[in-house]
């Protein structure tokens, strides 16, 4: 493979794949190739992706559980500003790692990219100041197909890092910030969804 190495099934989770382009720099700065559909080819991830999305946001802001459930979709994700934790849930009810989850942490600097094939939920969690989030899809966004998840849930017990809390019982941020005293910051929506067991399956 010409630019990237690939590692594959990460934390022993069949698809999840986590790509660490090449970096060619000197004193002036940078060039990577950030996407080649040809590498990944090469890699055996065949994904044809059709619209690219980015978001910012603040430190504490934690995003997701997310999926889309009638029009599953495959993610590319990687920052290119700040720093977050990055998390999938495993949904596919056929697959032997039904509910088990995986982070990794994405940085401008580490240049790292999380491949999320369909039947995952997917959130972030963002430690620096500001981040920006870069993600490709193979599908697009469809109004009202929406699904999530409770980020919290005991259930799949994701270790985010530096937050700080107990759970309640519910998605509320209510009582949780980071290690730093930042409060975590969650949408009205993401904190009304339900856990695992009442969640929808693939």
């Amino acid at each position: 493979m010409g630019q990237i190495t690939v590692e594959k099934n990460v934390g022993g989770i069949e698809g999840l794949c986590v790509i660490t382009p090449a970096v060619h720099g000197d004193n002036r700065g940078y060039f990577s190739e950030t996407y080649s559909q040809r590498d990944m080819a090469e890699a055996g991830i065949d994904v044809v992706f059709v619209q690219d999305n980015q978001s910012g946001s603040t430190k504490g802001v934690l995003r997701g559980l997310h999926f889309q459930k009638q029009f599953p979709q495959t993610k590319l994700v990687r920052v290119i500003k700040g720093s977050v934790f990055d998390v999938a849930v495993d949904l596919r009810t056929g697959s032997a790692t039904y509910g088990k989850w995986y982070g990794v942490e994405l940085t401008e600097e580490n240049k790292k990219q999380f491949l999320i094939p369909k039947g995952f939920a997917h959130g972030f969690l963002v430690l620096s100041d500001v981040a920006e989030f870069c993600y490709k899809c193979d599908d697009f966004y469809h109004p009202n197909d929406e699904g999530g998840m409770a980020w919290n849930d005991p259930e799949i017990g994701i270790e985010w890092p530096e937050i700080v809390g107990e759970y309640n019982g519910t998605a509320s941020a209510e009582g949780y910030t980071l290690e730093d005293g930042t409060k975590l910051n969650l949408s009205d929506k993401d904190q009304k969804w339900l856990g695992f067991n009442d969640t929808f399956k693939f």
